[in-house]
């Protein structure tokens, strides 16, 4: 039960790590315009994304540009671009995956194989919440060291977006997920090493199979016993020898009458 409880709450944690890691990657809110110093006119709010850059006004419109070229982009951008893509791909096969080795579903029932499909599942979690972070951390410090930097102009500065934020929290929950189904494979691998636990029985078997058979001993009289004992369980055998002397010539006098009463008798019940 607690095996089944845990791979459902990393069930549910990676399926949330991955619908933040699909809005995260499809968004253009990574990166927002700074109104810091003169540049104080909100009336433009410029936004960056992996795929497009967008410009909202106060007038109530909203424009985006996708980015035209693919080798002329910065290495850092095709980098992120390829990492979120990967993370969004093995999230989508984490939860594929987790759906048939989880206990609570009928995929696999009865295999010894389905508690390691699980654990697969947690796998491509984890490295689906590695994949996403990795990027998220480094458009992170890239922003935030350029924001302190004296030698740029305050109107080409920019804010962390709340696609980073949002990449961020993704990426904790699918590790989290991926974590909660690898200790449930664990725990079921653990609890399926465990061996029971038999009564205390005493070996029967040599090391090569032969049998300890104890040998039986009578048990015989030490001479410490204690001398009225003897001498009444003397008597009481002596009683015995003598009552079964005396009654042996009776039963065989019995025995002769009857063998001649058994002889006066014919076949035919006449004498």
């Amino acid at each position: 039960m607690a095996t089944a409880a845990l791979e459902l709450m990393g069930f549910f944690f990676g399926l949330f790590g991955m619908l933040g890691t699909l809005v995260a990657t499809l968004l253009p809110y990574w990166a927002t315009s700074a109104h810091i110093g003169p540049n104080i006119v909100t009336a433009v709010v410029t936004m960056k994304g992996l795929w497009m850059e967008c410009v909202y006004q106060s007038t109530g419109a909203f424009q985006c540009e996708t980015y035209n070229t693919l080798l002329g982009l910065t290495t850092d951008l095709q980098a992120a671009r390829a990492m979120m893509v990967i993370s969004s791909i093995f999230s989508v096969m984490a939860i594929a995956v987790s759906t048939i080795g989880m206990q609570c579903t009928v995929c696999m029932d009865g295999s010894s194989f389905k508690s390691k499909v699980a654990g697969v599942g947690g796998s491509l979690f984890l490295l689906a919440g590695l994949l996403s972070l990795i990027p998220v951390s480094w458009k992170t410090h890239e922003l935030v060291q350029s924001f302190y930097m004296q030698n740029i102009p305050s109107s080409l500065k920019f804010e962390i977006g709340d696609c980073l934020y949002v990449g961020l929290a993704s990426s904790l929950l699918s590790m989290l997920g991926g974590g909660l189904l690898s200790a449930s494979y664990c725990d079921d691998m653990e609890g399926s090493r465990g061996t029971r636990r038999h009564y205390p029985y005493p070996d029967r078997t040599g090391p090569r199979g032969t049998s300890h058979l104890m040998a039986y001993h009578p048990a015989t009289q030490h001479s410490n016993t204690n001398p009225k004992l003897a001498n009444k369980n003397q008597t009481l055998n002596s009683h015995t020898s003598t009552d079964t002397h005396s009654t042996a010539p009776a039963q065989d006098s019995r025995k002769a009458a009857r063998q001649n009463t058994a002889a006066g008798y014919d076949v035919t019940g006449y004498v």
